[in-house]
């Protein structure tokens, strides 16, 4: 499979993985097609990431696993550091392949097979597991402390400006610096301290550069606990998600919705104040930003508090304009579906036209999810609004778009859309349409 068509596969697979969660966490009355397909997509992303399989010769000849540091034996042989440094020090002196004895012991990075190894890992969405420094040749390490020095120290702006350019392009594009991080909040802490000094927007571009490194360290997951409990980083995550450009209110929506993900954060970023910018990005940001706003909002939207909070904030309005405009209906979709819960956002869909609009998406050649989705909410809307059941009796004297969807939609829409049939035929039987 080519590498394009994988990352489609894979991504397609997990926004099918996300939805089917949320049924089964969010509906009571979750099925078991729910369950199978979670499973089914579980297993088919399994079976992707297995398909990446390394050239052999990004293999240590000695554990058979991807090199994380490659380094040069004196007969030309290339080894992971850790495993050579073990046969060495086991008091062999022959290369564990040529068997020929070694004039010396001294070890010669790789760089060239490094860069080639993490470009392969970037490429292929694969993080090599670092559980410590050890992997990182010591003047490597030297020269990304010299660079988070700069940062923390008095440096003018523009030196500061490279640093933060160098330590982004090496964090996005060799995913093992980003455990350089890893159980060191000092390290954190310096790379924002441009930051803490004055108004945090002073210098837009050193803004951005430093909120997009903390989003690349923030996929490693180890890094996920160490830098939201950093009493400095939710804080100017915030900050920038308010006042920054939009690529660093973005980028900032984008480190939230990673960080949330480890559920001890969710609340921490919930204190700092984070909806309401998130709302007020996913109203007026470009496509990009608006998506990383929604996919925040829904991580953090796992806590039920935080949907009332969501809704207070105006998300609802925001949504049912956007999809009204038929924009991002898929995510903003899956958002709605998660907020319609309890009584304040119904009443707010209510006065914002939510039945018509559903069903005109339902009757537009939408995806089977979308369909799911609206029909969902329709549901949740009949059962607490009797008047919207009226609504929807009208359209279906007409259209039949409920009917119909209880005929040919997925499982799990037929049996929403049929219960709503249902309770349609039993508070309307006999009446004739006006």
């Amino acid at each position: 499979m080519a590498e394009s068509s994988r990352r489609l596969a894979a991504d397609e697979l997990k926004r099918e993985l996300q939805i089917r969660v949320n049924c089964i966490v969010e509906d009571a009355d979750y099925s078991i097609e729910d369950t199978d397909e979670a499973m089914h997509c579980l297993s088919a992303l399994k079976d992707l990431k297995l398909r990446a399989t390394p050239p052999p010769e990004y293999l240590c000849p000695l554990s058979h696993q991807l090199m994380k540091d490659p380094v040069v034996l004196a007969s030309g042989r290339t080894y992971d550091r850790p495993f050579i440094e073990k046969w060495l020090n086991e008091g062999n002196r022959t290369c564990p392949e040529t068997k020929e004895v070694l004039p010396n012991s001294d070890l010669i990075p790789n760089l060239l097979m490094r860069k080639l190894i993490s470009l392969w890992c970037n490429d292929h969405g694969i993080e090599l597991p670092n559980k410590d420094h050890g992997v990182f040749p010591e003047s490597d390490r030297h020269h990304f402390n010299s660079l988070l020095e700069i940062l923390s120290s008095n440096h003018d702006v523009p030196e500061k400006i490279k640093a933060a350019k160098l330590v982004r392009i090496l964090t996005k594009r060799f995913p093992p610096l980003r455990a350089f991080f890893e159980g060191d909040s000092v390290a954190v802490t310096k790379l924002l301290d441009p930051l803490m000094s004055g108004n945090v927007n002073d210098h837009p571009k050193l803004q951005e550069e430093l909120i997009t490194t903390v989003m690349n360290i923030s996929l490693h997951d180890a890094n996920k606990k160490l830098v939201a409990t950093n009493p400095v980083v939710i804080p100017l995550l915030v900050e920038s998600l308010k006042f920054g450009t939009l690529e660093t209110r973005s980028n900032s929506a984008a480190a939230l919705c990673t960080l949330s993900s480890l559920e001890s954060n969710k609340c921490i970023i919930m204190k700092a104040g984070a909806l309401e910018p998130l709302v007020k990005l996913l109203d007026e940001g470009p496509l990009l930003a608006m998506k990383d706003a929604a996919a925040a909002i829904v991580s953090l939207g796992v806590v039920k508090e935080n949907r009332s909070i969501a809704v207070f904030e105006g998300a609802v309005k925001v949504i049912m304009k956007k999809i009204t405009d038929r924009i991002l209906v898929d995510e903003l979709l899956v958002l709605l579906a998660m907020l319609s819960s309890y009584d304040k956002p119904i009443e707010q869909m209510v006065k914002l036209d939510a039945v018509s609009c559903l069903l005109s998406i339902i009757k537009e050649d939408t995806s089977d999810k979308s369909k799911e989705h609206c029909i969902a909410i329709l549901h949740t809307l009949c059962y607490n609004d009797r008047t919207r059941l009226q609504e929807m009796w009208r359209d279906e004297s007409v259209n039949g778009t409920i009917a119909n969807l209880a005929l040919n939609g997925t499982t799990r829409a037929k049996r929403k859309a049929k219960e709503i049939v249902e309770r349609i035929d039993k508070y309307f039987s006999g009446a004739q349409t006006s």
